[in-house]
């Protein structure tokens, strides 16, 4: 037993009981006389044995906990959104199981598997940037688990037990790019993350329809797909520099890419925000870090951890004298302006 665990079984070995009887000897039934409870207590301790909650809970009918997946937990903003889950998960009673996909769409399938067999009572979940097939979702969903997608979700996958918190991220773009126009920048680079995820494509429409609004040309060119770290943000800004007219802008959608990008525009002799301005979207931790200091758009991180724990209560929870519940919360972005994009007092 030294090197295992000690079951419930164990301690009614021990003392030639039933476990039915060290069970309720345990939950202190008025049934077990006093002198086995104190003999089950003085046991349990000795082998340090420790009630097994889950299956506990699971035999009330409820098991009280909530799985979670991510992306991955670098950075800064699924941390706080992580935090934002815990916080309001425990204030409601609930535990919370967290697994990360580390952006792989097969591993991502594996650990909704595990959080369906473990019985959650609902998954709050934010998609990997591989995830083109959906069909793992469709067990929970069959299943009327609650499924509430944050950040990276899924527009077309509906259903009565499906719902969203997401960031108005065409919005902050649409804003960020305004922000530049009016600093006198015209050739404006975008650089953007895979659009088949809705905060890229979203960004990017923010910045298409920004520039159309401000009777400014959309120049291909100036549009790179790359990976969404400094590396790619490098990458894709070296290019640009090469050709005829570059930009004197750059929007990234995310902050690690336009950091890399400001890396090699400053490489190159270039001053930021003067020969060119250069913003990102999530306001990392960083982003007062660098020279200059980085404007950016804040997603509200824990807000949305939070929202997503609250709307999942509600699934869970229905109120009758309503016709509808609130199935998808839309947040608000804010603007961050600092130094890297100020080129006009």
């Amino acid at each position: 037993m030294q090197n295992r665990r000690a079951s419930l079984s164990d301690v009614a070995k021990a003392l030639q009981l039933s476990p039915s009887t060290v069970s309720r000897a345990l939950a202190g039934h008025k049934d077990v006389s006093e002198a086995t409870k104190e003999r089950v207590r003085l046991l349990a301790d000795e082998l340090h044995y420790q009630p097994n909650q889950l299956a506990a809970a699971l035999r009330r009918g409820r098991s009280n906990t909530l799985g979670v997946l991510v992306p991955h937990i670098t950075g800064h903003f699924f941390p706080k959104v992580l935090d934002g889950i815990a916080v309001e998960a425990s204030k409601a009673g609930f535990s919370v199981m967290i697994f990360q996909s580390n952006e792989d769409s097969k591993q991502e399938k594996k650990n909704i598997e595990l959080l369906m067999n473990s019985q959650v009572e609902g998954i709050l979940v934010s998609l990997a940037n591989t995830t083109t097939d959906f069909s793992h979702f469709e067990l929970a969903r069959q299943q009327n688990v609650p499924l509430v997608f944050f950040d990276r979700v899924m527009e077309d996958f509906r259903g009565s037990n499906v719902s969203a918190v997401i960031l108005d991220d065409y919005l902050g773009a649409y804003q960020l790019v305004s922000h530049l126009i009016e600093q006198g920048c015209t050739r404006i680079a975008h650089l953007t993350g895979l659009r088949h995820l809705n905060i890229h494509r979203n960004r990017h429409q923010g910045y298409r329809d920004a520039l159309t609004a401000h009777g400014l040309e959309i120049n291909e060119d100036y549009v790179a797909q790359c990976e969404m770290n400094q590396y790619g943000g490098a990458q894709a800004i070296t290019e640009m520099l090469k050709l005829p007219a570059p930009p004197d802008a750059v929007f990234a959608s995310n902050d690690l890419a336009a950091a890399g990008a400001m890396q090699v525009i400053k490489a190159h002799g270039l001053r930021v925000p003067h020969d060119v301005a250069v913003a990102g979207f999530s306001n990392e931790a960083f982003t007062t870090l660098t020279e200059p200091m980085l404007t950016t758009v804040d997603q509200g991180c824990e807000t949305m951890g939070i929202s997503a724990v609250r709307l999942l209560q509600k699934m869970l929870n229905p109120n009758p004298d309503r016709l509808a519940q609130p199935r998808n919360v839309v947040l608000k972005p804010k603007l961050i302006i600092r130094e890297s994009s100020l080129r006009r007092p």
